[in-house]
């Protein structure tokens, strides 16, 4: 042989898969358990703990009495750990996720002796174009990866960079992260086999040792590996047992001929089951939910309380992050494992919606409580639409709202409540049970404003804001009892309500910051500031959109620049006889794209919002025949409801698409049609716009199907359609439709025989919760027409705006007091800059401080204006690790070279 070689003892961890997490953590404490029996044994044994601080967490939760165990191999550099806090999936959750992921990872393992500084990232679905730069922006230098590395690598190392420049040198894992398993099959064999390993891959090492990674999924190595190979080694044969860095470390040369740039989705060493971003649409709704949740309340509790609520946060980022796991929110796994990730989300959700929601209630207790308090969670001004309920006006009045300047705005009335919560007719016993639903002043979810006590007539009269004096629970008790007893017999009970009127208000916001309004009568008017939104039965309009509905029930959208879209949201059903890891058609698929009934109704014709309802009946095939070739001959009736609606002021139009599934075994595509075929596209996600051609590089035995993965928008050719959460797409037609998935319903992990995909992904585990039969499925999203692409429609600025909603809470002080004036937070002003990140953070020798996390979105980079109430500032790399001051003077000025990503702490 005439390479070294060098072993590195290993295992690969899924967290949760096919067995939910606690199960598969009984058998990682039993593996953890032999790993440090085995290295404390045996001083030549050395383990690298899958790059993922999970594993170790969990192992110490369940055996907290050998962490100084784990200390000590750590210290003597015999145990690698972290940096990841987990393995992720890096398409299906946000770039700030992925840079939680690692700063939470690398404080885990620091408080056990310290990270590893290797980016090893083993088993993800393909990788970001931006890893690169978020690993050299950590200051790690090194990458170890398998998926998705293309052809035009011919050795066992590239330099991988990322769209910035930033390069990391990157271990290719050509065979997987299990090639040295194969060489250890008959343990007296080793240096045969391994002599044999190097000879057939021996182009790929040139003069290098032989890398032979030493483990696998779920298992730890066996105790006597490290015998094995000392017997095996030899003068002509040497091999060295080494942990993953010290072999990047001791054992390669850094100067590598191979470059590639940008991100590794290719298929040809490698599945990158591309199915993943699709299947199971409820986990990447609510990843997307959790992820905008405590983004959100970060900002709100970084600029407007007094209180810090980081650990909540944290709790709440650890069970996103957990969650963004490859085996996790991809829905790969069984369905009590994917009940799990649901829920994990949800608490998740929950713990930053409760310190989004205390961070506001400090403002709120300085507007009236005839008013309301708008936040802008992004850091530029603008004008939203918010929804209210609020008393309604006297005939002959009209509803207007008045700003704290004292500005006012037309408001648009879109429904009443009735006033007549309950009448009942009971026996005078029988008035104490209606008191007893009476909660101090609450009753109907209002309060009781004033009653009215007769001789057989009790009158409640509630309000959301009373305007009466205080009210005596008890008093009212002594009242009714005494009147009861005066007059038995029947009794009326009314329960009246001041009548209600739910309202769209348009309220202007400074940038991260808040604006409080009311809305009450008068009979003066108010001044538009924009066109107003219009709809007729089949056309909206709003002065910069305009929306045709046709008789197929696909929309016709011209946009600003006088580009016209035809055919919008033509929805294509077809059969999916795939798994959760890969799409495939049945041999004989039936596509369904024609309804068979079309119905349209008016719901809001404006002036601030115009809405119509687009009812399409489709006849959708039940589910596969028996052997899966076949789509069943027996259909099934499924009314799609397809909302679309204009704002006023706003470049696109709003689209929602709502239908209860009924259907097994099938994809459903909504399909947007360009103006002129194109040959590329491009979509946003992770700190990056990608683009991307109308196929993907083949190989390996997985059918390279060109279905993409998108973030916040994607866009081709004058098709920007905005995304509410991670999904995929495709360019069908030869270019000339973007088609946008909605369902993929499937019924198995994986399955053995795949048309797609020569070997399993998987068991072949059923899944029946994946069909999501029985579940109404809802999208949403937006389509901006625009002639110039993406950069031209702005959509950087207009995802975010479309992704975040104001927050809007009602206010706490005394009804009819004046208005506080608005507020401003941090402003960011710059072209195509995402801001991923606005915290707070605490340094011990600076102090607390705002820290701000920028993302230069273009290829020409961006200068960035940052505005606030600061007066120096610090630029930290991404484990918030000062870097250099930043001179302030009445703002801060920033230079962000093409997809540059800078963070900054303002104090």
């Amino acid at each position: 042989m005439r390479n070294p070689a060098v072993f590195v003892p290993h295992f690969h961890w899924d967290r949760e898969w096919y067995e939910p997490f606690q199960v598969f953590r009984h058998r990682l404490v039993a593996a953890l358990d032999t790993v440090l029996e085995t290295a404390e044994a045996d001083p030549d044994f050395r383990f690298t703990v899958d790059g993922q601080m999970a594993a170790i967490e969990d192992y110490l939760e369940m055996r907290p009495e050998n962490r100084d165990r784990v200390k000590a191999l750590v210290a003597d550099g015999r145990l690698a750990i972290g940096p990841w806090l987990i393995l992720l999936d890096e398409f299906l959750c946000s770039g700030e996720t992925i840079v939680r992921n690692l700063q939470m990872g690398w404080v885990a393992a620091a408080g056990l002796g310290g990270s590893m500084s290797v980016g090893y990232l083993p088993d993800m679905f393909g990788h970001v174009a931006q890893m690169p730069q978020i690993l050299a922006r950590a200051g790690i230098e090194h990458a170890a990866l398998w998926r998705g590395v293309p052809g035009s690598v011919d050795g066992h190392a590239f330099r991988w960079r990322a769209p910035d420049g930033s390069e990391v040198r990157t271990e290719f894992l050509f065979d997987g992260y299990d090639n040295g398993l194969d060489v250890l099959l008959v343990p007296d064999q080793i240096r045969r086999a391994l002599g044999e390993y190097a000879e057939m891959t021996a182009e790929r090492w040139g003069n290098d040792p032989v890398l032979a990674m030493a483990g696998t999924d779920h298992n730890a190595p066996d105790p006597q590996l490290a015998g094995w190979l000392r017997r095996a080694s030899g003068d002509e044969c040497p091999i060295t047992i080494a942990t993953l860095p010290e072999y990047i470390r001791d054992h390669v040369r850094d100067e590598v001929s191979a470059v590639v740039t940008g991100e590794l989705r290719s298929h040809v060493r490698g599945n990158i089951l591309p199915g993943v971003l699709s299947v199971r649409l409820g986990l990447k709704q609510r990843m997307a939910v959790a992820e905008r949740t405590v983004d959100h309340a970060e900002r709100m509790n970084a600029l407007w309380s007094r209180r810090d609520d980081s650990r909540f946060l944290s709790l709440a980022w650890h069970k996103i992050i957990e969650s963004s796991a490859h085996d996790s929110v991809v829905g790969s796994g069984t369905d009590e494992t994917c009940e799990q990730v649901d829920a994990r989300l949800a608490e998740a959700t929950h713990s930053a919606r409760a310190v989004r929601d205390a961070a506001l209630a400090e403002p709120a207790a300085l507007v009236p409580s005839d008013g309301y308090l708008v936040a802008n969670p992004l850091p530029f001004p603008r004008t939203a639409l918010v929804e209210v309920d609020v008393v309604a006006a006297p005939e002959g009045s009209v509803l207007f709202a008045t700003a704290a300047d004292g500005s006012a705005h037309p408001v648009q009335l879109f429904s009443e409540a009735p006033t007549v919560l309950s009448d009942e007719r009971m026996d005078a016993s029988q008035l104490e049970r209606v008191l007893r639903r009476i909660h101090r002043r609450e009753l109907f979810g209002r309060l009781i404003d004033r009653y009215e006590l007769t001789p057989g007539s009790l009158v409640f009269h509630l309000a959301e804001v009373p305007s009466g004096g205080p009210f005596d629970l008890l008093i009212l008790r002594r009242k009714v009892a005494a009147a009861a007893a005066a007059h038995p017999g029947e009794w009326r009970v009314l329960t009246l309500e001041e009548a209600r009127a739910t309202t769209l208000v348009p309220v202007h916001v400074p940038a991260s910051g808040l604006a409080s309004f009311r809305v009450g009568p008068g009979d003066r008017t108010a001044e538009r500031s924009t066109a107003p939104a219009t709809a007729t039965d089949r056309a909206l309009s709003n002065g910069l959109v305009e929306v045709a509905i046709a008789a197929d029930g696909t929309l016709d959208v011209a946009g600003a620049d006088g580009t016209v879209l035809r055919g919008v949201g033509r929805l294509v059903d077809g059969g999916d006889r795939g798994d959760s890891y890969n799409y495939a058609p049945p041999a004989r698929d039936v596509l369904v794209s024609e309804p068979s009934e079309v119905t349209v109704e008016l719901l809001e014709d404006g002036p601030l919002r115009s809405r119509t309802r687009v009812t399409r009946v489709y006849q959708w095939p039940v589910a596969l025949s028996s052997d899966r070739d076949l789509r069943s001959g027996r259909t099934v009736p499924t009314p799609v409801e397809t909302l679309v609606e204009l704002r006023a002021g706003e470049p696109f139009v709003r689209v929602s698409t709502s239908f209860l599934n009924r259907s097994a075994d099938h994809r459903l595509r909504f399909h947007v049609p360009l103006p002129e075929p194109v040959t590329r596209s491009a979509s946003a996600g992770q700190f990056a716009v990608t683009e991307r051609g109308l196929t993907a590089e083949g190989g390996w035995g997985e059918y390279p199907i060109p279905t993409f993965p998108a973030g916040s928008f994607v866009s081709a050719g004058a098709v920007n359609v905005l995304l509410d959460h991670a999904t995929e797409y495709e360019l069908v037609g030869g270019g000339s439709e973007l088609a946008i998935t909605l369902l993929r319903a499937i019924g198995s992990i994986s399955v053995n025989i795949h048309p797609l995909r020569d070997e399993p992904a998987a068991m072949e585990i059923p899944v029946p919760g994946a069909q999501d039969l029985g579940v109404r499925i809802e999208n949403r999203f937006a389509v901006v027409p625009c002639a110039t692409g993406w950069q031209g429609a702005n959509a950087v600025a207009l995802a975010e705006d479309f992704r975040n909603d104001v927050l809007v809470t009602r206010g706490t002080a005394p009804a009819d007091g004046a208005l506080p004036p608005d507020a401003t937070g941090v402003r960011v002003d710059g072209a195509d800059v995402l801001v991923s990140s606005v915290r707070r953070v605490h340094d011990d020798r600076l102090g607390d401080g705002t820290e701000v996390r920028l993302a230069a979105m273009s290829d020409t980079g961006s200068t960035v204006r940052v505005t606030g109430a600061f007066t120096e500032a610090t630029t930290v790399d991404l484990l918030g690790r000062p870097l250099s001051a930043t001179p302030v003077a009445d703002g801060l000025e920033l230079a962000l070279g093409p997809w540059e990503i800078r963070t900054v702490v303002v104090r």
